[in-house]
């Protein structure tokens, strides 16, 4: 019989050579400190600086270690995803390779899980080491992703957090979607999160992968996160209403007209002469397209396989 894994340590790295020894060395020893048994699952996310032969010099020596190495530069939520796959244990913990999180964190995170019954606990990072260009779009995406996810955490993007293995296993990365797993959680029925304050240490080697497309990338990954939560299997329930809506204003307006000139303003311009008849025309039309899409997207979700996934916390009177 396999022995239980209470601890699976995801970290998806890039170009991370340097920090990896060191982080290793950090991670075994609070985790036998704590006598928590445990794995942790490396994944070189196309890296060209020798990751992948550090991460197979760490395997020989520890055979706790395991490692995915990537064909190509994937993203971080493809190596999130694959990693979520693998890992076993019965609390999963997702870190940076940079050195930036601390494993000290990793006892504490677990207890949330098991003790407090959290099915996330995400980190946050009160006191950052990180550049002006860096912290200032990062609360401009907290305060958004606040507001639109419902959920009151400080640091969305932080990426120390830890999971119950039912949630990790719940849930689809792709794109830039690991910013926001709390949220895909919240929508999957994981409704328990919180919060913990984690010590932030600053970059010990290499240089941040922060760039422009994160902060581009960022409010439409959300907005996409938010609309797939809500309405991703009842897409007429949007584009219906708003159809609708269009619709209704535009026949409106153009009724309106309609009987001002036929019994109230004979004189008037032809409907077809004034502004007001074509933006009535555009509102129908508009309508009418927000209609066809809702119906395309539910042909679409009718064809989809996993239309008919829910997921089922109990059962009772079945083997």
């Amino acid at each position: 019989m396999t022995e239980e894994i209470n601890v699976s340590i995801v970290i998806p790295l890039f170009n991370e050579s340097e920090s990896l020894p060191e982080l290793h060395r950090w991670i075994q020893g609070v985790m036998q400190t704590h006598s928590l048994s445990y794995e942790v699952i490396f994944i070189d996310d196309g890296s060209k600086d020798g990751s992948w032969n550090i991460i197979e010099d760490l395997k020989r020596i520890d055979a706790q270690v395991k490692g995915i190495k990537f064909q190509r530069n994937y993203g971080k939520s493809a190596a999130l995803h694959v990693g979520f796959e693998k890992a076993v244990g019965k609390v999963v913990i997702t870190m940076d390779a940079d050195l930036q999180d601390s494993p000290d964190e990793i006892p504490a995170l677990y207890e949330m899980i098991v003790q407090q019954d959290y099915d996330v606990v995400s980190g946050w990072k009160k006191k950052r080491h990180d550049p002006i260009t860096k912290t200032l779009p990062t609360k401009l995406y907290n305060w958004a992703a606040r507001r639109i996810t419902g959920i009151y955490l400080h640091d969305f993007n932080c990426g120390l957090k830890a999971y119950k293995n039912a949630v990790v296993k719940s849930i689809e990365l792709y794109g830039d979607m690991h910013r926001y797993i709390p949220a895909l959680a919240k929508y999957a029925g994981f409704s328990k999160i919180g919060e913990k304050v984690v010590q932030h240490q600053a970059r010990k080697y290499g240089v941040t992968k922060f760039g422009l497309n994160r902060f581009l990338n960022g409010p439409l990954d959300l907005m996409t996160v938010a609309f797939m939560g809500k309405f991703g299997k009842k897409p007429m329930h949007f584009f219906g209403a708003w159809g609708m809506l269009m619709f209704v204003l535009g026949f409106g307006l153009f009724l309106y007209m309609g009987i001002d000139k036929l019994f109230f303003n004979t004189s008037a311009l032809r409907l077809s002469e004034r502004s007001e008849y074509f933006v009535a025309l555009v509102a129908m039309i508009i309508g009418i397209q927000f209609f066809l899409a809702g119906f395309i997207a539910e042909l679409i979700g009718r064809n989809s396989s996993s239309r008919n996934n829910y997921l089922i916390e109990e059962k009772e009177g079945w083997e």
